[in-house]
This record gives C-alpha cells, structure tokens and sequence, in this order.
C-alpha cells in the first residue's frame, strides 16, 4: 500500500517543531554561524538559513547568500550528527576517595529525545552505518545507543548538490530512500516553497496527520524523483565502490601513496568531518588533591602516530601508511566487515582537507593506474 503523502506550507513545518517540543524532544536545525553551517537549537523555522548555500571544492568552504524563500538550499558543513550520538568527549567513569574509602561510579548515559529537521540524506545514511557498527555489531556502544534511541530525523531530499558531492556513487542520495521518520521535498515554484511530505515510520505518519496537512498531488512524487536523479546525474565525482576492494589490494604499493604523503598534513581533519568514523581513544584525568579521578572517552584519528601504539611503538609510523589505511578502510574494508562502504559520498573530506585531497580522485588514479601528476 502507498505511504501517505502530504502537502505542507511553512505553518506546517512550525506545527512540526511545536508538536516534537510537546512530546518532549529537543528540536535542532541547520543554522548558519559566522563561518558554516552548523547544527543548533531549533524552535521556528525563521531561523532556518533562508536564502544561504554554501560554495564547496577541495580545501574552499564560503557560505553565500544568493537570496529567495528557500528554507533548506543549503549545503552540509563540518558537522554531522556523529557529534550529537557519538559524542567527540563522554565521561566513562568517575571514581573518588571519602577518607578511608575509594568508591568507582559508574556513569551510565542518560537518554536523550533529539529532533533534527532538515537532515540530508548522505547524512541519514550515516547514521546508519553508524547503527551497524555501534549497535548491530558483536557488541553494542551504550553511549550511542542511549543517544539513538530518541532520534527523531526530517530528511529533505536533495534536488542540488555541491561540487564535491559523489553520494550517488554511495547510493546514499541525493534522495532519502529508508532511516528516515519524514522526508520532505522543498518546491520553489511559487512565490513562497511548499514541501512534499513522506512518512518513513509510523512516528512520522502520526505527527504529519496532527499537523492536518492536506493530502499532496499524485504527481509531486514523480517530480521528487526526476529532479533528485537529474542533481545525481550532475554529480562530477565518484567512486566505484564495486571495484573498491580489488583496487586497493592491487595497488598497496603503488608510489602514488609516497606522493599523496607528501601533501597530507595526518592532522586528522578528515576524520573528524567524516559522519561516519567513530575511532576513540580514553584519557585519565585525576584532581590535584587526587581526592577524584575521570576516566574520558574522546574522538581520536587513524592519521595520529599513537592510534596504533603497541609495546613501545606505532604500527603505523608513515603518513603513506595511515592515508593507506584510511582510504582502503573507507572504501573497501568497511564493506568487507561490515557489508557495506563506510563512505557516504557526503565530499566533507574534500572540502575540509587543508590540502585539497580528494578522496575520489586518488582512487580514480589508483583505479587506472596512471602516473602522479604532482
């Protein structure tokens, strides 16, 4: 039976917020800081960035206005919801000294009721290579999970993507197809934008029928698929996941790695923009009257020397060695282990690299074979 499908105006959307914040949800949206886009508290849609996009390439993020009614033109910035679910610093444990006792607390994570509207899909689709890794692993990640249980997503399809977007290659976008509770599709046409609304659960189903929005036209689906496959046509770059696996194998001592250490920083930046990783480190922290001490769990990176630290030395010691690791495990081990790729095609790596590498094209030239142009 065809999901239910809804006409919406911006009163609709604020009814949206409105009905989240009653049922006891924190509501977040995409807001514009003074540098990027960034996710913040949300409590109308006036303070949505109408009217603002973003220009992205290979080391250049400018935001910029270029006017109109849209509410969600805009593009994705450093963060994802990596940082709301699994959180850059988490305190594990606690432990303290009260005269001749010593007692560890345990801290157990506190749920949280998080709604974020205006999610894009490569996003959504993160969150669900997140799932597979923090929850439906061997083990599951208490932290993330307690952080999961109470998101809330309002995807909005992608009718336009930036320069270094390649999710279509992923098969992450440019339209949401699953992981979200609504979806919608901003249509410019008129002097103010409507929105296509689709119900992903029956949580989404529930809060669009309390808005009393009005039953969309039959055609706006067929349009939200003809405009996303057109923004994936204009994608210039791409990976052929497919192939992944063979061509990192193949080419594991290519010098092309020799090159691309030459210009990589290992400041970890990519890492830390990407929605998908989730390597950590721990830290202790002790009071100077050593009467408290902490135990933190922090984001670490594949790219720091001390990530693979063993018995007085780093498996990894190059750059060429961690830029190898981490392309072939984004690309290619990902699927191996976890039977899909845990790249999205989001580009964050792309435009936040302070040296410009872009991920696609040192695997087009590892793909081919051809010599470096450095």
């Amino acid at each position: 039976m065809r999901k239910k499908q809804y006409r919406l105006e911006r009163t609709h959307l604020n009814s949206l917020l409105k009905l989240l914040r009653e049922e006891g949800y924190q509501t977040y949206g995409p807001v514009r800081g003074e540098l990027a886009m960034e996710w913040a508290p949300l409590t109308d849609v006036g303070e949505l960035p109408r009217g603002w996009t973003s220009a992205h390439g290979p080391a250049h993020y400018r935001l910029e206005n270029r006017g109109g009614e849209s509410l969600f033109g805009y593009r994705n910035g450093p963060e994802s919801l990596k940082k709301f679910l699994h959180p850059p610093r988490a305190r594990i444990m606690k432990a303290e000294r009260n005269g001749g006792a010593f007692r560890i607390l345990e801290d157990r994570p506190a749920a949280a009721k998080r709604a974020f509207l205006g999610v894009k899909p490569c996003d959504v689709a993160a969150v669900a290579a997140l799932d597979r890794v923090l929850l439906n692993d061997r083990y599951s990640d208490d932290i993330y999970q307690a952080n999961r249980a109470g998101l809330f997503l309002i995807a909005v399809h992608c009718t336009e993507c930036a320069e270094t977007c390649f999710c279509a290659s992923s098969k992450a976008g440019p339209q949401a197809k699953t992981g979200f509770d609504i979806a919608l599709h901003e249509r410019l046409d008129g002097a103010m934008p409507e929105y296509f609304a689709e119900c992903g659960t029956a949580a989404g189903a529930a809060l669009l029928e309390k808005t009393g929005a009005p039953p969309a036209p039959p055609e706006w689906a067929r349009e939200l698929a003809d405009a996303c496959a057109l923004a994936a046509g204009a994608q210039q770059r791409k990976v052929d996941f497919s192939s992944a696996a063979a061509v990192v194998e193949r080419n594991y001592d290519s010098p092309r790695w020799d090159d691309i250490a030459r210009r990589c920083m290992a400041c970890g930046n990519c890492t830390q923009a990407c929605p998908t990783c989730f390597c950590v480190n721990f830290e202790e922290h002790s009071s100077l009257d050593l009467q408290t001490a902490e135990r933190h769990r922090v984001w670490d990176s594949c790219f720091t020397q001390n990530f693979t630290y063993i018995h007085g030395g780093s498996v990894r010691l190059s750059t060429k060695s961690r830029y190898r690791h981490w392309l072939g495990h984004k690309l290619a081990r990902w699927q191996q282990q976890f039977g899909s790729p845990g790249c999205v095609g989001c580009g964050r790596c792309i435009t936040w690299c302070p040296a410009g590498i872009d991920i696609t094209a040192e695997f087009e030239w590892l793909k081919a074979g051809a010599p470096a142009a450095i």
